[in-house]
């Protein structure tokens, strides 16, 4: 399937499933979520993108720990609903983009989150370099992969080809997704 093709599949999808999207996958969202926060420190004056943000789930758990949250998705109608959540946080903002072409500067975010992004997108490893592009040098980049498409050691090996240094990783068995807490690798001067 043609790269665009599968964004365009992934795009109708979205737009259809927007409206009941948080009824079918609150709670595994919610999970994939916690279990990273868990591990994970957010820091104040920090700012934050969520890649393939969807409904906005993330917000209301980082909106009051940092100065801004972005959150971008290539759905439409997924973002309508998404908005809902942006009018409860006066620092969080919506833009519809395509994570694999993020309208962003090099080393902006201080955290980059790609909560059930990877198994979504056509080249997983543009999508991940892309998130590593729009990183500061000292942040962090929170991956899932959906345990249906991926097994553990494929999403380690795709971390690790996209040169993404695994600090943690979490497959316990009330998670659908594995969740990996990464930073960028640092090059030698």
């Amino acid at each position: 399937m043609a790269e665009w093709e599968k964004k365009r599949q992934t795009m109708r999808h979205y737009d259809q499933s927007a409206t009941v999207y948080d009824a079918q996958y609150y709670e595994e969202q919610e999970a994939k979520i916690n279990a990273a926060l868990n591990s994970l420190s957010l820091r104040e004056g920090g700012l934050v993108l969520d890649a393939g943000c969807g409904t906005g789930l993330l917000f209301p758990h980082v909106a009051e720990e940092v100065k801004l949250v972005v959150g971008i998705d290539i759905s439409a109608l997924i973002l309508e609903e998404a908005e809902k959540r942006v009018e409860q946080h006066f620092n969080t903002a919506l833009i519809r983009a395509d994570v694999d072409y993020a309208p962003f500067p090099n080393e902006t975010f201080d955290v980059v989150f790609a909560i059930t992004l990877l198994q979504n997108t056509p080249n997983p490893n543009l999508t991940l370099n892309e998130m590593k592009r729009v990183t500061k040098r000292d942040a962090t980049i929170v991956a899932t992969g959906l345990k249906k498409a991926f097994s553990q050691r494929e999403f380690a090996q795709l971390l690790k080809r996209a040169r993404l240094k695994i600090v943690v990783m979490k497959a316990d068995e009330h998670l659908k997704g594995y969740v990996a807490i990464c930073t960028k690798f640092e090059r030698k001067p």
